[in-house]
């Protein structure tokens, strides 16, 4: 069945020239001359999508969109509207908008708009299921929670997901934000296309652009070769730009006008790219404060900032703790092989008096050490960090997970349980758990370390003793 497409459009030429080129397209074509013509329409004709002009007499673009999305029909409202115009287009997404395109209309783009949109509506049907799911579970893809707070950013995810507009998460570190990102991906027509993650903060200055923007053989000394940078990876999909206020000021001038033209030009290329790409930005700073410091531009902030999704701290909605942790244990029970079944009420009391700093990553970090250390049966009290929750207790800070080479032979066994008999000194059990939690991470020392509760460096210190002590023996 052919979809049907409402060109609303004052100017006679512009408004047959659309009708023809979306025809040609395989669509089904209505127009009218202004918005008061284009709302009898919607309710006559029915249309999956309308194209509108921004500025028309009688009624204009803004107040068609306003009139149809009380409506609360399944339509996708296109906006045309000035060059350059980024209020009128951020206004027009925040009432509901799918997207819109500056005038003169690029064909290219409208085409490409027309089929995400008509692939949106497919998978509507799909986040009508997802609804029926949180309402029933108070799971939203990665995301759990049935608190007012986090019920309010499900409802606010499954708003935004099936837009075309930009997305500023905001909140603290370990909050969540990426899951955000993810669930926005999921819930949207390009849930089967690429989603790319980039971190701001991790990539040196002089790198991020071609990251980001791609380069060309030649560019700069040691671009051998041409690269795609992450928009052109994302094509169709979604960027997650992660930590937006570490960009440098020059990158986000460029992110502007990408955002903006929706085209691209790699470094040292003269070529300009044309990019469908969802971005979703994402800052654990107050981005208000970040524009008044001139870290975050402010134009850039006000085109990303169109939809703003804030994650509360996890002291702010304790009540998920226990729903969140019992994911996570089933989670590393099949990460690594255990068979903890739950948790003791004197542990759940422990996690819920606790102000986690960390947030969420904090608790998954907590409840991966808890598992580890259990194996099987109930996670307790014993398996929490050394001094968790007193005073001047620090948890470990998150590193980025990294491959790291193997230097030690570890044990065959591939279970993570560790079986300690009656007699065995405390050193050869302290010796087993640090073996075994190496084993369960492929031998990755730093993230071993954060699980074990101890730093890098004793870790480090420990691995010395046993190939020294290893050493001798054989000898």
């Amino acid at each position: 069945m052919q979809e049907k497409v409402l060109i609303v459009e004052d100017e006679l030429h512009a408004r047959t020239g659309l009708a023809e080129l979306v025809e040609s397209w395989g669509y089904r074509a209505e127009s009218a001359a202004d918005g008061v013509e284009g709302l009898e329409k919607v309710q006559q004709w029915n249309p999956a999508i309308v194209v509108t002009d921004l500025k028309m007499p009688r009624m204009d673009g803004m107040q068609l969109l306003g009139r149809i999305s009380e409506m609360q029909e399944r339509v996708a409202v296109v906006m045309l509207t000035a060059q350059g115009s980024i209020e009128s287009a951020v206004e027009a997404m925040q009432m509901g908008a799918y997207d819109y395109l500056p005038k003169p209309v690029d064909p290219i783009r409208l085409k490409v708009i027309l089929q995400n949109a008509s692939r949106q509506r497919e998978a509507d049907v799909e986040l009508e299921a997802t609804r029926r799911q949180l309402r029933d579970t108070g799971v939203l893809g990665p995301l759990v929670g049935s608190s007012p707070e986090m019920r309010a950013i499900f409802s606010l995810i499954e708003r935004v997901a099936p837009s075309n507009v930009s997305v500023l998460v905001t909140g603290e570190s370990g909050t969540g934000k990426e899951l955000v990102a993810r669930s926005l991906h999921d819930l949207s027509s390009r849930r089967g296309k690429p989603f790319v993650a980039v971190n701001c903060a991790a990539i040196p200055e002089t790198l991020i652009e071609s990251e980001i923007f791609g380069h060309e053989k030649g560019a700069f000394t040691g671009a051998l070769e041409r690269r795609a940078g992450c928009f052109e990876l994302a094509e169709e999909g979604t960027l997650l730009l992660d930590e937006i206020g570490e960009m440098p000021a020059a990158t986000q001038a460029k992110l502007l006008r990408v955002l903006e033209d929706r085209k691209l030009r790699r470094l040292g290329s003269k070529v300009e790219t044309p990019v469908d790409v969802r971005v979703v930005a994402a800052t654990n700073k107050d981005p208000e404060k970040a524009v008044a410091s001139g870290e975050l531009r402010g134009d850039l902030y006000y085109r990303l900032n169109v939809f703003n999704i804030q994650m509360p701290p996890l002291r702010a909605h304790k009540g998920d703790i226990e729903p969140i942790a019992e994911k996570m244990i089933d989670d590393m029970n099949e990460r690594h092989h255990c068979k903890v079944t739950g948790m003791t009420d004197a542990l759940l009391e422990r996690l819920k008096a606790y102000n986690w700093p960390g947030n969420v990553r904090e608790l998954r970090n907590t409840i991966e050490r808890a598992t580890i250390l259990a194996g099987t049966g109930m996670i307790g009290v014993e398996h929490l960090p050394p001094h968790f929750g007193e005073a001047g207790f620090a948890p470990p800070a998150h590193p980025e997970r990294q491959a790291v080479e193997p230097q030690l032979a570890l044990v065959d066994d591939r279970s993570t349980t560790v079986h300690v008999e009656v007699g065995t000194t405390v050193d050869e059990a302290e010796k087993q758990l640090i073996l075994k939690t190496l084993l369960s991470t492929h031998n990755n020392k730093t993230r071993a370390a954060e699980i074990l509760g101890i730093s890098s460096k004793t870790l480090q210190n420990k691995l010395k003793e046993y190939s020294s002590a290893a050493a001798n023996s054989e000898s």
